[in-house]
């Protein structure tokens, strides 16, 4: 203590490093309660999920479990009998419309079938482009972004000259990610990308999403039935049953040690 100290003070060590609060990222995607109901028949009920930048979820289920629903709900397309979504912490239901659709570049999806998503009367650039006449970019811009997510799907830049019929399934399962990649999202929902595919394009289409998302650091919901499929690419998995959530956490939690017995039978199912 130095003559100029009180008595009675406290002083901290120069060594002690002040407090910092731990910083938590805003959840790219989260639900509560969300719920719907077709015609008085409730075909969600109660959904809750949190996914973080750069995660990846797999939401499992068998045909009518309310994949396909949750899927629609979580990208705005249709809205909830109740609960709320939200995209990077904003209620997507909340906003006007006009904010809704300006929004809509964060979150892009990819389906089941490549056609949804490529009009066979366009050619493939000009679907592929056709997101990013919203966003405020210029016409070189444009072609240079379609030129580097057609890179990233493997596919030559002359693609962009050609229709979709001259392409195969799985190229076009390729060029449908290359228009959700267009406008750097920060979530994919992919809604049974890989049930149209044969099993060998199957794998292709598996190993290129996986690599997409780790390299662009994407956060991906994963709509499936295709256990491996979610076993490779996802950090968490959801189990539907009849529209309720009836196993969640860790895939390896989920499906290496399974707690409830419609999960066991899914796997079971595969042996």
């Amino acid at each position: 203590m130095t003559p100029d100290t009180p008595a009675n003070s406290s002083v901290a060590p120069h060594t002690a490093a002040a407090a910092v609060p731990a910083i938590v990222p805003v959840p790219v995607l989260e639900t509560e309660h969300l719920t719907q109901r077709y015609e008085g028949r409730e075909v969600l009920q109660d959904i809750n999920l949190r996914l973080q930048p750069g995660e990846s979820l797999g939401i499992i289920g068998e045909s009518g479990a309310g994949k396909s629903t949750l899927a629609r709900l979580v990208m705005a397309l249709e809205r909830p009998a109740a609960g709320v979504v939200r995209w990077s912490g904003e209620d997507i239901h909340r906003l006007p419309e006009h904010q809704r659709r300006a929004r809509r570049s964060r979150v892009q999806m990819v389906f089941q079938d490549p056609y949804s998503s490529l009009d066979p009367r366009w050619r493939v650039g000009r679907s592929i482009a056709e997101p990013l006449q919203r966003l405020p970019m210029t016409a070189a811009e444009r072609e240079q972004r379609l030129a580097e997510v057609l890179d990233a799907v493997q596919l030559d830049p002359d693609a962009a000259r050609r229709f979709p019929h001259q392409f195969s399934g799985g190229q076009r399962q390729r060029l449908a990610i290359a228009r959700a990649l267009a406008t750097r999202p920060s979530l994919i929902v992919a809604d049974e990308p890989l049930s149209a595919l044969d099993v060998s394009v199957q794998a292709q289409i598996l190993a290129l999403l996986r690599d997409l998302q780790r390299r662009e650091a994407i956060s991906l919901v994963l709509i499936s039935h295709d256990l491996p499929a979610v076993e490779v690419l996802c950090d968490h998995a959801l189990v539907l049953r009849h529209g309720q959530v009836v196993e969640h956490g860790a895939t390896a939690d989920v499906l290496g040690e399974p707690r409830h017995p419609y999960t066991r039978s899914l796997l079971s199912a595969l042996a």
